[in-house]
């Protein structure tokens, strides 16, 4: 079993930034890719990052509507997965969570992690 918790959520006005963590424990020697994804009252989850490691390599993906404001990375010393989200805007307004898996073949795909946390709510007021 992988445990996840999620840390870092709050309220922030447009154009500001907040940085989300989901620290991993458990067996995590089997996890090789983490997410995070999103879901707005009355929304789908959504997806908006993930990050992927191979040995030495490390690859990341991004939902179109985070690309260039938001930066997924990893720290492997504390088995811990970091969301930059910069340049908020209302629009980023969900309950966001961390998820893990050991594979996936979409990485957008919520069905296909198997491990979740309980979520962070991110509010951006404008």
């Amino acid at each position: 079993q992988v445990q996840l918790v999620e840390s870092g959520g709050g309220l922030v006005q447009a154009g500001g930034s907040l940085r989300l963590s989901c620290a991993a424990s458990g067996s995590i020697f089997s996890i090789n890719v983490m997410g995070w994804f999103r879901q707005a009252p009355g929304k789908d989850r959504e997806f908006v990052a993930a990050i992927r490691w191979s040995g030495d390599y490390t690859w990341t993906n991004y939902a179109d509507s985070v690309k260039g404001r938001f930066t997924i990375s990893r720290d492997n010393a504390k088995d811990t997965v970091y969301l930059q989200m910069n340049s908020l805007k209302p629009e980023d307004t969900a309950v966001y969570y961390c998820a893990a898996a050991t594979w996936v073949d979409t990485y957008s795909r919520p069905s296909e992690y198997k491990y979740w946390g309980h979520g962070t709510q991110v509010t951006v007021s404008s």
